[in-house]
């Protein structure tokens, strides 16, 4: 899977992920709303950032129950990855990003940043991340690790550290990275995974 900071090795045969990698772009490039919010991002002219979480993983599932109105997703999560970004830089990021497009509700993370803040928001010290790769590769669901982004010649590239296969075969599977299953299964339960996409699969590994 080729990302900003890793290139995909040469293959002769096709493979389910890059199946998928194509249908994930298709998807995305239909959508006139996550290809506005792909510009928007791109302008802010980070080197290494995605659109991820939620906002892909809702348009994925609801597709593939054939819903024809899209989920409603609270945020539209953007990670990026900076070192040397000052703190609040996310903050000034999401606040520029709601000028450009005021209809969504941004939430926007330096995950070189993260392990500064994160044990005092969930009282777990974690190690600092390495690259936005290594970020993604957190996210509680496997399904869920995954982001896009744009190169400056409009070309669409997906950031999946956990390849595409859970989010295309609609498995709900704990990513023990970071969160204990028990986290898990809350999640599960407060979004209502299983209610709104009763095609899923929970597993138990």
């Amino acid at each position: 899977m080729q990302s900003q900071h890793e290139q995909a090795s040469p293959s002769t045969a096709p493979t389910p992920e890059i199946s998928h990698e194509q249908r994930l772009c298709t998807l995305v490039q239909s959508s006139e709303t996550l290809m506005a919010a792909l510009r928007a991002i791109r302008s802010l002219g980070l080197h290494s950032w995605c659109l991820g979480a939620g906002i892909i993983r809702a348009m994925v599932w609801d597709h593939l129950h054939g819903y024809h109105e899209p989920s409603s997703v609270p945020d539209a999560d953007v990670a990026f990855f900076d070192a040397l970004a000052p703190h609040g830089l996310d903050v000034q990021l999401a606040q520029q990003l709601s000028a450009l497009l005021p209809g969504f509700r941004w939430e926007v993370v330096n995950q070189a940043q993260v392990h500064t803040w994160y044990p005092t928001v969930f009282g777990q010290e974690v190690a600092p991340l390495t690259s936005l790769v290594d970020g993604l590769a957190t996210w509680p669901e496997t399904a869920t690790c995954v982001g896009v982004y744009l190169d400056l010649d409009d070309g669409l590239h997906v950031v999946a550290p956990f390849g595409l296969s859970d989010l295309f075969e609609m498995r709900l599977r704990h990513n023990p990275r970071r969160v204990p299953f028990e986290a898990f299964m809350h999640r599960v339960r407060s979004k209502r995974f299983l209610e709104r996409w009763p095609k899923l699969t929970l597993c138990n590994t």
